[in-house]
């Protein structure tokens, strides 16, 4: 993969440090070691200029995968065609509208009478807008949607091509660039392989360039780029390793190939950039202008009503504001703090903040009251039978009995009354007992709403939390709902980050499945190129998804997925076990 950009020289750092060796050196014939600080610098140089383009290779070839996954949802619906078609309409209608203009003007002839020249010239126009017509869409017939949708194919088309181009670039140059050979570095040719360094860099600095020239000829294709590329190399004289030692010209070697690496910098990196930005502007995405120029046209537009709107009603609107206001805070205070306060009190066990359904004296008030009325009722009419006074062991039997809910005495009379209710009411006790009777049932209904009291009590906990709730909720909802708002908009918002991962790993299975190994590579330059853009994506969503202790583990499967060395079979292997491994945050 390509270096770090933090680690890398800019290009202005690189490029002044080539010019010491032009400008350095003292004189026409160098002393060897000066010629080997030259060739390290060179060789140090061409390091960093490598990974300058190999990731700009990749800065322009990963917005291409989401160009053409834009072109895949255009065509993949009528409705995502429609959208389209009315985004691009202006853009195109302006297109006509241009070349008729410039038609109309080349064909125009001077007649005599005005009316001969307004039917000339709808002549003229009527036959220019025909001509173009045609020569756009190519049928007269071709329905109006079908046309937009033979445009967006072919700009996928072409950014298919491009994507292809800078992913066989990218192989190309992992592949030969920079690459030593292991087994020439025995003791018999340790002479040799001491300079086979210089060799590389001399022959990789050409190769570079011939990449970064022929890359944005997205007409060629990707079998005439290699073809390209590497008869350009054929044809390069800095190539030529082979000249005697003691000539002059090898002694400048480093000047040249330090001058060839300035041109690239200067010239054909830039050049790279501009053709593929051109491109992407060209047959990618079309821009937010196009897309959104009808809310843009509407805002324009009403933007003197809306002004005026809220000068008239500035009055209005600042209530509005100053409400809004308000009632955030209430919320914050009654469905947040509150609930919050009592949640902590409760688990401090802050007696104040009991829930209780009744007062805590009530119970006991009522319960001695109805204790008085029975005591008071026995000793007024005592048991007939006996006709004594109760002593003070008998009162003490009756007010236990009256805790225990047990009203003998009471009911005793009260029966005795119910035989001859009239005389009861008038002269009896039955109005007396009645009415103990309905402060004995007071308390009994007491006594039951204490138990759910204290039933309420044992959960106050949870009812705290129950209360809590909304307000924690509504908050996250509001947060999550303005984080997404002003967060910048990425190309993952469609897909998600986990569709994402899924997308990526069913294109590296394709294509390790599809692949078609040469006889010295395992992969061709373009699948290779490809595997490195899905890879490095794949990096890039598994940093932010995979937890920290698991992303080791979850490199080692990536970089057997790059590795070459152990074969499709294993790369397959490898692609499966993050699938089955990393599920958890795929699905």
């Amino acid at each position: 993969m390509a270096a770090s950009p933090h680690k890398l020289r800019s290009t202005n750092a690189l490029w002044a440090a080539l010019q010491t060796i032009s400008n350095g050196r003292s004189s026409l014939v160098p002393s060897s070691t000066e010629q080997e600080l030259e060739w390290l610098l060179v060789g140090k140089a061409t390091i960093q200029l490598y990974g300058l383009v190999i990731n700009a290779l990749l800065e322009q070839t990963l917005p291409l995968g989401h160009d053409i996954w834009y072109w895949d949802s255009v065509l993949g619906s009528k409705f995502n065609s429609g959208l389209y078609a009315f985004q691009t309409s202006p853009q195109y209608l302006w297109q006509i509208s241009k070349n008729v203009y410039q038609d109309v003007r080349e064909e125009s002839v001077v007649l005599d009478t005005i009316s001969r020249r307004w039917s000339k010239f709808y002549q003229i126009l009527r036959k220019s807008i025909r001509r173009r017509s045609l020569t756009i869409w190519g049928s007269k017939t071709m329905p109006h949607l079908m046309r937009f949708r033979v445009d967006a194919r072919a700009k996928q088309s072409h950014v298919k091509r491009a994507r292809e181009m800078s992913a066989c670039g990218i192989g190309i140059l992992m592949d030969e660039c920079l690459t030593l050979d292991p087994d020439k570095g025995n003791d018999s040719s340790i002479n040799d392989h001491k300079d086979e360094w210089k060799v590389v860099v001399s022959k990789s600095i050409p190769l570079i360039d011939a990449v970064i020239r022929n890359v944005t000829a997205i007409d060629q294709g990707a079998s005439n780029f290699e073809d390209m590329v590497f008869a350009n190399l054929e044809d390069d004289s800095d190539i030529d390793t082979q000249r005697d030692p003691t000539d002059i010209e090898p002694m400048r070697r480093p000047i040249v190939l330090a001058s060839r690496l300035e041109g690239i910098l200067r010239e054909s990196l830039p050049t790279y950039k501009t053709i593929s930005i051109g491109q992407a502007a060209q047959y990618g995405r079309p821009s937010r202008l196009v897309r959104y120029w009808l809310p843009l046209s509407i805002m324009i537009l009403s933007a003197s009503m809306t002004f005026r709107f809220a000068v008239i009603r500035k009055a209005q609107i600042q209530a509005w504001i100053s409400d809004l206001g308000t009632t955030v805070l209430d919320f914050w205070t009654n469905w947040v703090l509150e609930p919050s306060k009592k949640v902590i009190a409760t688990i401090r066990h802050d007696e104040d903040s009991e829930i209780a359904i009744m007062s805590r004296k009530s119970l006991e008030g009522d319960r001695a009251s109805l204790e008085r009325m029975v005591i008071e009722f026995a000793m007024d009419y005592p048991d007939p039978a006996t006709g004594q006074t109760l002593n003070e062991m008998e009162l003490s039997s009756i007010r236990a009995k009256v805790k225990e809910g047990d009203l003998t005495p009471v009911l005793k009379a009260y029966e005795k009354d119910l035989r001859r209710p009239f005389i009861g009411i008038i002269g009896g006790n039955l109005v007396r007992a009645l009415l103990i009777q309905v402060q004995k049932t007071k308390v009994d209904i007491e006594v039951a709403v204490g138990g759910i009291d204290s039933l309420l009590k044992s959960q106050e906990l949870v009812f705290g939390f129950v209360g809590l709730t909304p307000g924690i909720l509504v908050c996250l909802a509001i947060g999550r709902w303005l984080k997404s708002a002003f967060k910048a908009p990425t190309d993952q918002t469609r897909f998600g980050a986990q569709g994402r991962m899924l997308r990526i790993l069913r294109n590296i299975d394709r294509l390790l499945s599809a692949s078609t190994p040469s006889n010295n590579r395992l992969l061709t330059y373009k699948e290779h190129g490809l595997l490195l853009c899905e890879v490095y994506e794949l990096r890039q969503c598994g940093q932010r998804m995979i937890p920290n202790e698991l992303y080791p583990d979850f490199l080692e499967e990536v970089n057997d997925l790059v590795d070459l060395r152990v074969g499709v079979e294993r790369q397959l292997r490898a692609a499966d076990r993050i699938r089955w491994a990393y599920k958890k945050w795929l699905l």
